[in-house]
């Protein structure tokens, strides 16, 4: 059960409680100028913040009847008392602060919720950065159930960077980026890892699919004018912990670039690594 929902069941329930002792020591102990009724300000509070405006607002209506209800059955109150132009302050004062106080809360919550999802994303592509991934790759590990990961390392991005400048370069990341999302699935996890490197965690089953998705994404790449080398590791096959998962990866990636540079000429690496400016410019 997540830690947020269990905060939240116990403050309503520290409240309900709180409702009860208020209205009990009202009976008891209430008499004219003594004031136990503005400890339901308390209780209002706690299930604002747990709950928002609407359940705030609730909260204040519930405070005042039980006010109400208290002013009537304790015989040291004027029952005249139970309808007076101080029920009505009263009704709006508890209202409105439940329900203020709960709008603050909500609006906090989702500031919350904004910020840790910004903290999670890559500034420049919008995938999970390194931090999320890393966390991704943990809770994958604990499920210890098969998955797959794969690394990419983008070709040339250096050359892109010293012919057409950073800017040329951030576009191209970008565009690769959106390739990259097209064909992961949308149960996948995809993140840039780094400078110009990326890294999906996958649950298609077995060596086979993760290496067939490898070949997808270079595909989809190329025909973009863009390359991009793969590695990849399938859990638990290749290693039960990240490091080793890493290093089966790597290996394959570099494996890769290795084979791709004995295959290209120099002059012909020239062309391709000039591939990525000249396409993006067809872009944009």
């Amino acid at each position: 059960m997540p830690a947020a929902f269990v905060h939240r069941r116990l403050i309503l329930a520290v409240a309900l409680a709180g409702y009860g002792l208020v209205f009990g020591a009202f009976l008891l102990f209430e008499e004219p100028g003594l004031g136990i009724g503005h400890f339901y300000y308390l209780c209002v509070a706690l299930v604002a913040l747990s709950t928002g405006a609407a359940g705030g607002a609730a909260a204040g209506v519930l405070a005042d009847v039980l006010y109400s209800g208290g002013t009537f059955l304790n015989p040291h109150i004027p029952s005249a008392d139970v309808l007076s132009t101080s029920t009505g302050i009263r009704f709006l004062t508890y209202t409105l602060m439940g329900a203020l106080v709960g709008w603050f809360a909500q609006s906090n919550s989702d500031l919350v919720e904004r910020l840790r999802t910004a903290a999670d994303r890559d500034f420049l592509t919008d995938l999970w950065n390194t931090r999320a991934f890393d966390g991704m790759l943990e809770a994958k590990l604990e499920q210890n159930r098969p998955f797959g990961l794969v690394l990419g390392d983008f070709d040339g991005l250096q050359t892109v960077n010293d012919e057409e400048g950073h800017a040329v370069g951030n576009d191209v990341l970008r565009r690769v980026a959106q390739v990259l999302q097209t064909v992961v699935r949308a149960e996948d996890q995809l993140a840039r890892t780094g400078g110009d490197e990326f890294a999906v965690l996958t649950t298609v089953p077995g060596s086979d699919a993760v290496r067939a998705l490898c070949g997808r994404l270079t595909a989809a790449l190329a025909h973009e004018g863009y390359a991009m080398s793969f590695g990849w590791a399938v859990h638990p096959r290749d290693g039960r912990d990240a490091l080793a998962l890493f290093r089966a990866a790597s290996e394959r990636l570099h494996a890769q670039k290795l084979i791709r540079s004995h295959l290209t000429t120099p002059e012909e690496g020239g062309q391709a690594d000039r591939a990525a400016p000249l396409r993006l410019r067809s872009v944009r």
